[in-house]
């Protein structure tokens, strides 16, 4: 594996200020059969450690059905979730959803994990948000007269017990006394079903992984269709053998390793009609999550190729690698019915991941079917995917993870490369359609890493969105932040 190349850090302020950044005179790849034009980018916010997952809140779903079977649209923001998606509110479509290793002054749940928080930031403002490193502090929820504000946090007034702590039937939740956020890695902003759906390493990338639903007050979700479940997924706490009735799960598997990536799938195919997503683990593992019947398997260990040991370079930085996750319901091979694209950073691919239908009815889920690979010269550790155009009107699958049907063969996506800090847009086949480095006053981006990517909510078939936003940590000191450019 390549070592990142990276010049001497001079540190998260010497880009947001203006510093000269040195650049790296390593040469571009002579494979590469597009030219790399430079992109300039603004720096939005700094002081965020760990800058991780990144998405537009955007806009929730409201009216129509959900297939199969016509299932009515779940009302995903019900009245009373109206002051949360507001002009200036924590989920104003406008703004941006970002993970981060820091609780920001909030004090930490105890024996469940590691610090970590979702901010909900305006990208409007001319001027780079400098986040102050306590603001969280003694209950605190807002900063920089409200540009930033706390969405979620591992910390006791976040805990799953809060909205689900209630016997019901002699029953608690399996996970009352965990977050839903801790060391978030991943990151589904669900506007089809209306909730907020984070993929977490608490213990690192191999200890026990969770995920949760996360309502737009960044509790895990009230009044759950599983009083055992709550809003959190953990480890084999929340399997359906140990959450239903059913003597055992229909695909084995758990949250063995910390939650690297997800995405939603959409509604069931068991005729529930309650949604589905998948966490991708470290050890290259895939979980699908039954928001009724919790957690079967969906692929072993392994079908993505794991980031668990496998660039010793880039574990020994202070940013955590993870996988980029997106979903395809479009335009599919016969017998498939949805296709994730998973970024496997330290091989330079991206793995194709075909969906099925598996077991017999009432009792199916979704099923592995093939896996292929994207090669191309121009992935240099591929850390993050986004949609160019994301589905942003379909209630089955609304979400920032999932590729709108465009015209033609569907959505582009963008590629975040960490290894040079470029921005690939690729077709779904594989084919590159331009590739973009970063600048910042001018000067290439060369002390910091890509660490997250997202685009704004406004593309359309022949238009690319208005922004990229993208998030960047420093490899030595673990400081992040918040990048926006142009979309191309």
């Amino acid at each position: 594996m390549r070592r990142i190349g990276r010049t001497t850090a001079l540190g998260i302020m010497a880009v947001a200020t203006g510093i000269t950044v040195l650049a790296s005179d390593a040469p571009w790849r002579d494979a590469r059969a597009h030219a790399v034009v430079a992109i300039p980018a603004r720096v939005v916010a700094v002081n965020i450690p760990g800058a991780s997952a990144i998405a537009q809140i955007g806009t929730f779903v409201s009216g129509g059905t959900l297939s199969p079977g016509n299932c009515p649209n779940p009302s995903p923001i019900p009245s009373k979730f109206s002051a949360y998606t507001g002009t200036g509110a924590v989920l104003d479509p406008k703004r941006l959803l970002v993970g981060s290793r820091s609780n920001f002054g909030a004090p930490l749940a105890m024996g469940v994990g590691q610090e970590g928080s979702f901010l909900s930031i305006d990208p409007s403002g001319r001027n780079t948000l400098i986040v102050p490193p306590k603001f969280a502090s003694g209950g605190n929820r807002s900063a920089l007269g409200g540009y930033v504000q706390m969405f979620s946090a591992n910390s006791p007034d976040w805990l799953n017990s809060v909205n689900n702590n209630i016997m019901t039937n002699g029953v608690l939740p399996n996970t009352a006394r965990y977050a839903g956020v801790s060391n978030p890695l991943g990151l589904s902003n669900n506007n089809g079903f209306g909730r907020i759906w984070p993929a977490n390493a608490p213990f690192g990338d191999i200890g026990t992984g969770s995920s949760s639903i996360l309502d737009p007050t960044g509790l895990p979700l009230a009044g759950p269709p599983n009083k055992e479940i709550g809003g959190v997924y953990v480890g084999r706490r929340t399997n359906r053998n140990v959450v239903t009735t059913q003597p055992q799960q229909i695909i084995p598997g758990a949250l063995n390793a910390g939650g690297v990536g997800t995405a939603l799938l959409g509604p069931s195919p068991d005729g529930t009609c309650k949604a589905v997503f998948v966490v991708v683990t470290a050890n290259g593992a895939i979980v699908q999550e039954h928001t009724l019947y919790g957690l079967d398997g969906l692929a072993p260990p392994g079908t993505v190729r794991p980031i668990l040991g496998g660039n010793g370079d880039a574990q020994q930085e202070a940013n955590e690698p993870r996988f980029g996750v997106i979903m395809n319901p479009y335009n599919l091979p016969a017998g498939v019915v949805r296709q994730l694209l998973v970024s496997e950073s330290f091989y330079d691919t991206i793995a194709v991941v075909n969906l099925t239908v598996f077991g017999t009815a009432p009792f199916q889920v979704f099923g592995l079917g093939s896996v292929s690979r994207i090669r191309s010269a121009a992935l240099n550790i591929p850390v993050d995917l986004a949609p160019v155009e994301r589905n942003t009107d379909d209630a089955n699958w609304a979400s920032n993870t999932t590729l709108d049907e465009g015209s033609g063969s569907g959505s582009d996506f963008y590629v975040a490369n960490q290894g040079d800090n470029t921005i690939v847009r690729m077709k779904q086949d594989g084919t590159v359609v331009a590739i973009a480095r970063i600048t910042v006053n001018g000067q290439p981006l060369d002390d910091v890493a890509l660490n997250g990517i997202a685009a704004s909510t406004d593309a359309t078939d022949s238009t690319p969105p208005s922004t990229i936003f993208a998030t960047f940590v420093d490899p030595n000191s673990g400081q992040g932040g918040i990048l926006a450019m142009p979309g191309f």
